[in-house]
């Protein structure tokens, strides 16, 4: 844990991002010690009530959804770095451009949200033009 804390006051992003990951590790450590003590006080006989015990794995659950959420913007940056500096520019800054059209598509996907023919004609033109783009380069 001091090495996490150690790279992270060293890292060299935005000072939000610190913020994330160190919210979610304390958030996580809480949860991780709740589940902990609420299974062994169940295992003494100790009364635990459900809710609590629900919580506990909930929240570290939810914890582990984060990280991993926050490991994959991390490495998508990491991918766009490199890209941008040993693949064709035009092509990867359109492309990194487009990652409000893959919000809009898992919105509509997970949450059911629609959008207006108009919209659709944006994200469909926005996506022809990355092809085009990407064949002419």
């Amino acid at each position: 844990m001091i090495g996490f804390l150690v790279g992270l006051w060293r890292a060299e992003m935005a000072l939000n991002e610190k913020g994330y990951y160190f919210t979610v590790l304390m958030y996580g450590l809480f949860s991780v010690v709740s589940v902990q003590k609420s299974v062994r006080d169940r295992l003494e006989g100790v009364p635990v009530t459900d809710i609590y015990y629900g919580l506990s794995w909930f929240s570290t659950i939810l914890c582990i959804v984060l990280l991993t959420i926050g490991f994959f913007d991390a490495l998508s940056n990491v991918f766009f770095a490199v890209a941008s500096t040993k693949g064709v520019l035009p092509v990867v800054a359109v492309g990194g451009s487009m990652y409000p059209a893959f919000t809009i598509a898992l919105a509509h996907g997970v949450l059911g949200e629609r959008l207006a023919r108009i919209q659709w004609a944006g994200v469909v033109l926005a996506l022809l033009g990355v092809a085009l783009i990407a064949a002419g380069s």
